[in-house]
């Protein structure tokens, strides 16, 4: 083999092949229809069937029910005025010292919440047998006055 210079680079023998010229005669093997079939959308030009595209069937995306509203329970956590909160029993509260402050900062800790930014709400599911400091974005009434009869204060934030 001699010296390889950029001059005289070349690619090895079979590793390149010619495009394939459709519609140029039907000696070609892709003369008439060049390869595209018979009729309907994907024969002609700019022929792209949406992948929401059922056949006419009525589409999934239209069949699903939509979730609406701003303050719907069930609406989707975007927007500046749809919420979505974190639901906490009293019961996962109960592990916590009494007079220990609970907030959303010690929830993360231990592992009860996910993510700072999730607002979190109080619920009343089980009891709480000491009185705990509770610093959270809402309060359902039942757990306020759970966390009140067991001495407690609640502070929204």
């Amino acid at each position: 083999m001699g010296d390889v210079f950029l001059h005289n680079l070349r690619p090895d023998p079979g590793a390149k092949r010619s495009r394939k010229r459709v519609g140029r005669g039907e000696g070609s093997g892709l003369g008439k229809t060049a390869g595209r079939g018979h009729k309907g959308s994907k024969q002609r030009s700019g022929g792209r069937i949406s992948p929401r595209y059922e056949g006419g069937q009525m589409p999934l995306h239209m069949r699903l029910p939509k979730l609406r509203g701003p303050l719907a329970k069930t609406a989707m956590p975007i927007g500046p005025f749809r919420t979505c909160t974190t639901p906490v029993n009293l019961s996962r509260l109960d592990g916590f010292a009494a007079g220990e402050v609970v907030s959303p900062e010690t929830l993360l800790e231990r592992g009860i919440i996910k993510k700072l930014d999730e607002r979190v709400k109080i619920l009343a599911m089980g009891e709480l047998s000491h009185p705990l400091v509770i610093k959270a974005h809402g309060f359902s009434a039942a757990a306020l006055a759970k966390i009140e009869a067991a001495g407690g204060t609640a502070e929204v934030i």
